[in-house]
């Protein structure tokens, strides 16, 4: 089976992406896996693929298979690299583009400037939609992990977070911590782990440990998840500006129902053919 790709990434968070309206697509865990391998394969974060809409109220369906060959709900960076995807084949002239996934419809604006501007929809505090164990919903939850007490925040974003506030991002323990947190009994559907340090109200680091691929170097859903948890805790303004290992973005919720929408770039790297 041959098929055409192009290699995508967004802050260095970085996607194999296919068109799947134009050429048939059917992927195993296997081919999957070896479509992310760093030395055997292309290499990458996660997989996408651009499906046809699966509901009359949506342009595009939006899958996404992470490193280790699992299917999550929602990417947001992916998400910015699916719009670029879409213009740059041809596939849609439009300028804000409805998509489809597993997680909710979300809208994706192409700019002027070369940015794409994601509404990522509404965030999900509710501990039985995170899904996340616990009696009742509070901005602040304490979770035994290795005999010791972390505080995290708990949000869905169309896919699991648990956000902890740090000192400092290069000292946090994401390998460690977040591989613990990532496949604990509380969240059923293991969990994306974000470390926040907070310069000010209105600028954070972060480092996020992904369900499935382990850290990355920028994760959109994990930034809009952090500046949900943070503004619950009252520490965070509107807008902030987010700066992950690859890069920056900029995210705004005014809280409540309200949507979350998130700024940054998409970048093509090339594109090839694979032989699967």
């Amino acid at each position: 089976m041959q098929l055409q790709f192009t290699k995508m990434h967004g802050l260095g968070n970085d996607f194999v992406v296919f068109d799947a309206i134009n050429q048939k697509l059917e992927l195993n865990e296997q081919q999957l896996r070896f479509l992310a391998d760093r030395r055997f394969g292309v290499g990458c974060d996660q997989i996408l693929l651009v499906e046809p809409p699966r509901s009359e109220n949506t342009d595009f369906y939006y899958r996404i298979f992470n490193a280790d060959g699992s299917e999550v709900e929602q990417c947001g960076n992916g998400a910015r690299c699916f719009a670029r995807f879409i213009r740059d084949q041809g596939l849609s002239s439009k300028d804000a583009i409805r998509v489809g996934t597993a997680g909710g419809n979300i809208l994706l604006y192409l700019q002027e400037d070369g940015m794409v501007q994601v509404n990522m929809g509404t965030p999900e505090l509710q501990p039985r939609a995170i899904p996340f164990t616990a009696e009742q919903q509070h901005a602040v939850y304490d979770i035994l992990v290795n005999e010791e007490q972390q505080e995290i925040s708990a949000v869905s974003m169309g896919n699991p977070h648990a956000v902890l506030v740090v000192d400092d991002v290069k000292q946090a323990p994401v390998a460690t911590l977040g591989a613990d947190l990532e496949r604990h009994e509380r969240f059923p559907r293991h969990v994306n782990v974000g470390f926040m340090a907070i310069h000010s109200p209105s600028e954070i680091d972060l480092r996020v440990f992904e369900r499935g691929a382990g850290e990355t170097l920028a994760c959109g859903s994990g930034a809009c998840a952090a500046v949900v948890a943070g503004r619950l805790r009252g520490l965070l303004e509107e807008q902030v500006k987010v700066h992950l290992r690859g890069g920056d973005l900029v995210v705004s919720w005014a809280g409540g129902q309200s949507p979350v929408w998130m700024s940054g770039p998409a970048t093509k790297v090339f594109e090839g053919t694979i032989d699967l």
